[in-house]
Formats: C-alpha cells, structure tokens, sequence
C-alpha cells in the first residue's frame, strides 16, 4: 500500500478520515483494558527514569513562533496524560489519551513534519512528548506495541542528544505511540512542562531489577538513486544490577532508514559507519 502523501489531496483527506474511523472501531470493540485518565493520582514510590528535553531548539530555517506555539500545545498534551498509571496488563495509547488537538480545544499552529517537509499544523510540536515517553518505556519492561518513526530526516543535527531515529511519531488517530504493560507492577508517568525543558519521570510500585543501555550502531548517510538516506540500529542492553552488573539480554529494538532533506557533504557519505552511547 502507497504511503498517504502519495494520494491526490482530496483522496488522501478521504484516507486519513477512513483510518480515524477503523481505529475508532478498534478502540470500541477492542478486548485490551487501556490506561484511562487518573487527574491526582498519588505518585508511585520507585522511579525507573527521569529525563527531559529542551523545549525551544534551532532546527533549521524554522519558524521560531512554532517553536514557541508548540509549548502552548505540549501544556495541552501534558494535562492528559500526567499522573496516568498503566495497571498490569492494560494498554497506553498516547493518542486515546490526548485526543484530537483541534482549535476548539486550544490547540494551536506548531511545527509538524508531514508530506516530506516540515510545516505548519494546528498540534504541531506534540511529538516531542511522544518521544520523550517512548524513550522512557525502552528503559523499561513496558512493552512498545505500536510505533512510527518520520520516514524523512527534516534538519542537520545540532546538539543531538538521543540517538537518531529513537523518537516516536504520532498523526492523530492511527499512527500512535501504544505501550504494553506485561509485569505484576504498576507504572505511572509524572510530565511537566517546565520553563525550558520537557520534565518526564517513570515511576512504579515496586524498584526495578534492573539497568537499561540504549545506543545506536551502523549510523551512516548512504546515497541510493540520486538520494540520499539515513540509516541506523537502536539497540538495548538489559543489565543486572548491582557494582558488578551483567549482560543479561542485547537486543536490536529498530532499524531506521529515512531520506534525507538537507544537504550531506561528500565526507559525511565517506565516513565509516559510527557507533553512539557505547
């Protein structure tokens, strides 16, 4: 099946609102126990992870006033999801708990990456919470069960600090960011929206066993047909605990590999591939 962007504008409207309505169905009919709304819920007492990122970033030639719009929708973001406590066994969908970002909600214009380039929509900017969540859960025993990554890379890196690729798109309803929770503990995410960063933590009943490394390999820019494309591995080392912790399980989570849209000079296409975070 041809990707949406291919589609005439009418026909592609027409598609997007045909997948809305099969995942509205799913969400109806579907057997799985999702996580639901919990407004105050008490904090949990163990933290797996805390990370943050930086909220207003250069990215190019961007529109610094997207850059700054998108604060307003990642409050809006924030405030349904925060305090959410995933139960053993139920489901998290990033998308089922923020809903559709329309006007009428307060959302407003941000910068969104959609038909190959970087533009202006209403919600824009709310991936940035997706992909904060997302690296959470991979330091986890939640279990990622359904996540896009953008199938183009929009900007040059400048002070990157995830690895590329990591990060998990979302296109309200059905490209979503669903997380599985396997285990007998419960997992709770504590989000803020501070005044320069992002804040997100990952809490749980009960103190985890163990440690978690993620980090890519094979990252290199390859021409292929007259373009050129990014590609990388994002790989996770599970490790015991402890002064002396072990390897207790090495495994490939992705293998990314997107177009570039930005001018890559002839030393980066030369250079070996590199290995980032080991």
């Amino acid at each position: 099946m041809k990707p949406l962007s291919l589609y005439h504008p009418m026909l592609y409207w027409l598609r997007v609102r045909q997948k809305r309505m099969f995942r509205q169905f799913a969400w109806k009919f579907s057997s799985r126990t999702y996580a639901q709304p919990t407004g105050s819920a008490p904090r949990l007492a163990y933290r797996y992870i805390k990370h943050t990122s930086k909220l207003i970033r250069k990215l190019g030639n961007s529109d610094l006033a997207l850059q700054h719009n998108k604060v307003i929708n990642l409050k809006l973001a924030v405030s349904s999801i925060d305090a959410v406590v995933i139960a053993p066994g139920e489901y998290f969908s990033f998308c089922r708990l923020v809903g559709r970002p329309t006007r009428k909600r307060g959302f407003v214009e941000g910068m969104e990456l959609s038909f190959g380039e970087a533009r202006s929509g209403v919600g824009g900017g709310i991936c940035q919470l997706s992909n904060l969540i997302h690296w959470m859960a991979i330091h986890s025993p939640l279990v990622v069960t359904e996540r896009s990554n953008h199938s183009f890379d929009p900007f040059p890196d400048e002070g990157r600090v995830l690895p590329f690729g990591s990060g998990a798109a979302i296109f309200y309803n059905y490209i979503d960011l669903v997380l599985h929770n396997p285990t007998d503990r419960h997992f709770q995410l504590k989000l803020h929206v501070g005044e320069q960063q992002l804040e997100g933590e990952l809490l749980s009943d009960q103190p985890r066993d163990f440690r978690y490394h993620i980090y890519q390999l094979e990252h290199r820019f390859v021409r292929d047909s007259g373009r050129v494309f990014r590609e990388n591995e994002i790989w996770r080392d599970v490790l015991s605990k402890g002064q002396n912790s072990e390897l207790v399980r090495r495994e490939r989570l992705y293998k990314n590999r997107v177009v570039v849209k930005y001018p890559v000079d002839d030393q980066q296409l030369a250079d070996d591939p590199q290995s980032v975070g080991r």
